[in-house]
């Protein structure tokens, strides 16, 4: 005797592997666009990589240890700041909150976003990981530090956050060029990528 299935059960699974499909595809893509952004654009030689590599690392590095530490507490912010861990300085929320507009509304939010990502995003830019995601980050910030805070001071207080902001710019477009870790990632990860129909 034929065994016969009833049209709810066929389906309720049907669309469940309808669902499994498109959660495949969907997991599919964003890996994808996670490879896309880590992948770095490859220079023609390495004299090339290492000239473009050193402002990279030495930004990240000033980033991280002078200009991020001395707000937002990491590992290296030294002991007279008084700051715990990812804590940011009790003055920085203040002086954002004097830029108006948005920053007014939610200081310590951004305040946060800006320390952050001059301490946590230099590390990232100096070890060239998740460069363009980092950059992004750091070019936001260095366009209110401009244009918010020192823009009234004239072009000399500018100099350091335009050196920074060009530094982020060619991160966006470039990421870590093969002296970073952004490279090797790309490189794994492009071997391990399943395709999917």
């Amino acid at each position: 005797m034929a065994q016969v299935t009833s049209p709810s059960i066929t389906t309720k699974y049907t669309n469940q592997q309808t669902e499994n499909v498109l959660w495949i595809k969907f997991k599919s893509k964003v890996r994808n666009t996670f490879i896309q952004l880590t992948k770095p654009v490859i220079q023609s030689n390495w004299g090339a990589e290492i000239a473009l590599a050193l402002p990279r690392i030495f930004c990240g590095i000033v980033l991280a240890k002078d200009f991020g530490a001395d707000k937002f507490g990491m590992p290296w912010t030294p002991v007279g700041q008084n700051l715990s861990l990812f804590e940011v300085a009790a003055w920085f929320p203040q002086d954002v909150a004097e830029f108006g507009g948005i920053f007014a509304v939610a200081p310590l939010f951004f305040a946060w976003m800006g320390a952050a990502s001059e301490a946590i995003g230099g590390v990232f830019l100096a070890l060239g990981l998740q460069t363009r995601i980092f950059s992004f980050l750091l070019i936001c910030t260095m366009l209110v530090a401009i244009f918010c805070q020192q823009l009234q001071h004239g072009l000399w207080n500018m100099l350091a956050p335009m050196g920074f902001l060009w530094i982020a710019i060619y991160g966006l477009v470039n990421g870590s060029g093969k002296i970073g870790l952004d490279y090797l990632l790309a490189k794994r990860w492009k071997k391990s990528t399943p395709t999917v129909q």
